[in-house]
């Protein structure tokens, strides 16, 4: 006999199936009175198993519709070579991989001028409160949001890269605008953390209850001194980052026989 709570045998067991693919994405679980029956349990033992997997961020509920598994295709991003000017690109860094990776990318833009945080003060060594150009965008894979994106630029850096405060998208991506006025990114360093979304992260990227995101701050330097601080926010279960480092000639030489 098993010393877990019923409700967390029922919980455990569906998250096996679920595992297994017996119900994929987009499945329907069956009723709360099918389930009671199968694991001879009470519907309000069967329900606090259902809500653990929806805090849990596996399945949805809808009033009257019963209990969907959520959708679940991840998107992996090489994070160290986004960005990177000798890597072919077509237009901005996001849409290049989403293209490349057979999705399909959209973003929606908002700039204006803000007075830095201490957080972001910090990182772009200005004083706090001072001017910077904020662009923000919201962006989705296949119309499924993906991330959002803050990228702080000093006030300093405006009259030699004006462009950074006419509103849209710069069609090249920053990194390739702001070489081309002669700053440019040599280095970076990445901070990546995660936490639980606040509200307004939740609307946004339409998450789920138990479903944390993942933040990524790139700090980005020209030969002098940092140009940009950029806060990229990832729905937490639709996201993958890896990094390649060093000789990797290795991992594609051939399994011996």
């Amino acid at each position: 006999m098993s010393k877990q709570p019923k409700y967390r045998q029922v919980a455990d067991a569906l998250r096996r199936e679920i595992d297994s693919g017996t119900y994929g994405p987009g499945a329907r679980l069956p009723s709360e009175s099918e389930l009671s029956a199968r694991f001879d349990a009470s519907r309000n033992t069967v329900r606090s198993g259902l809500n653990l997997l929806v805090s849990q961020g596996l399945i949805s509920s809808s009033q009257g519709l019963g209990y969907e598994v959520r959708k679940h295709e991840v998107f992996e991003l090489n994070a160290s070579r986004f960005e990177n000017l000798d890597f072919p690109q077509h237009g901005d860094a996001y849409s290049t991989d989403v293209t490349n990776a057979g999705r399909r990318p959209h973003q929606t833009f908002r700039v204006e001028l803000t007075t830095a945080s201490e957080y972001i003060a910090q990182r772009l060594k200005v004083d706090a409160d001072s001017r910077a150009v904020l662009r923000f965008c919201h962006r989705f894979v296949d119309d499924v949001p993906w991330s959002t994106q803050a990228t702080h630029y000093p006030d300093w850096l405006v009259d030699q890269a004006p462009r950074l405060t006419e509103p849209g998208d710069i069609a090249e991506g920053t990194t390739r605008y702001l070489a081309s006025a002669g700053v440019e990114q040599i280095g970076y360093a990445d901070e990546i953390a995660t936490r639980m979304p606040t509200p307004e992260e939740a609307r946004l990227l339409d998450i789920g209850a138990g479903v944390p995101v993942l933040l990524w701050t790139r700090t980005g330097y020209s030969a002098t001194r940092p140009i940009r601080c950029t806060i990229t926010t990832f729905r937490g279960d639709l996201n993958r980052m890896n990094y390649e480092i060093g000789d990797l000639s290795a991992r594609d030489e051939n399994e011996p026989q």
